[in-house]
């Protein structure tokens, strides 16, 4: 099936016009619309309602856009890959990670895997849990350095658990306790940190029962440090994330004691490259030891 065919159909589906869909794509609208007629008929179904409001998807059209995404991002990923043994460059990985990961761990990893293949570049782009796992998804990364998400369809390599802590304000009366109760989270005002964390997070609280005021907010570790360090809130973080920062705030595990679990995820049941299977083997044994 002609691929263009099917990035017409994205754009026009994306765009709610054949118009607007044209001239992004460089076609005349009479053209774009023979392309969406062809496509239909060796369908054999419509895939577009058109109407005075623009188009949009059929339910049958709605029943194979997802394979059309796939069909697409497959495309691309042959593109390239035959682009990269026509013009012999050299090999490249594609890595997403969190930035607690892509700090304390992935420098080693890097380092050690370009002493040990000269002849490969890896890029490495930070990004938090929706926005590598998109990554991913879309075949724009070869793996991620993430937090396991029960939700999330990939398959996975296990690197460490990471203890999840409760931060709090300096001043704050622990009552001779070394660990913190996840029962101290409900009804109280937390501090969202990040959205990787906060899925973590909630998700032991949610085991428990636990339901937290929750301040919606997009802000940075390092400012969910700061405002708790000022006494405007408590919230969770993880060992990993607080390493080697330097604050006034108290990091207790809590009790039970929780986790996330880090590891790698990479596209479900897809054939890796021998590279990319390296570069896994080697970030498992060298994390394992850090």
């Amino acid at each position: 099936m002609d691929t263009k065919k099917l990035e017409a159909l994205t754009a026009a589906v994306h765009l709610g016009s054949f118009t607007r869909a044209a001239e992004t794509l460089g076609y005349t609208q009479s053209g774009l619309t023979h392309m969406m007629n062809a496509l239909e008929k060796e369908l054999g179904f419509p895939v577009l309602v058109r109407d005075r409001s623009g188009v949009r998807l059929t339910p049958d059209g709605e029943r194979i856009f997802p394979l059309v995404q796939e069909c697409l991002t497959a495309a691309e990923a042959l593109e390239r890959e035959a682009a990269l043994v026509n013009s012999h460059r050299e090999e490249s990985i594609r890595v997403a990670a969190y930035a607690s990961v892509a700090i304390h761990w992935l420098p080693e990893v890097v380092q050690q895997f370009r002493s040990d293949h000269p002849d490969v570049s890896v890029h490495l782009q930070m990004g938090d849990v929706e926005e590598i796992y998109r990554w991913l998804r879309e075949g724009k990364v070869d793996m991620c350095f993430a937090s396991r998400q029960e939700d999330i369809h990939a398959d996975w390599f296990h690197l460490k658990d990471d203890p999840l802590l409760v931060i709090l304000p300096p001043d704050w009366d622990l009552g001779g306790r070394t660990a913190i109760p996840v029962e101290l989270f409900d009804g109280r005002e937390m501090l969202m940190p990040s959205p990787g964390l906060y899925l973590d997070a909630m998700r032991v609280m949610r085991a428990h029962g636990v339901k937290p005021v929750v301040r919606q907010s997009r802000i940075s570790d390092s400012a969910i440090i700061s405002l708790v360090e000022h006494g405007l809130g408590v919230s969770v973080l993880s060992e990993l994330v607080l390493r080697g920062r330097s604050s006034d705030v108290m990091a207790l595990p809590m009790d039970p004691p929780a986790v996330r679990e880090l590891g790698i995820a990479v596209p479900l049941k897809k054939e890796l490259r021998p590279v990319v299977r390296q570069f896994i083997a080697e970030a498992q044994q060298i994390i394992e030891k850090l």
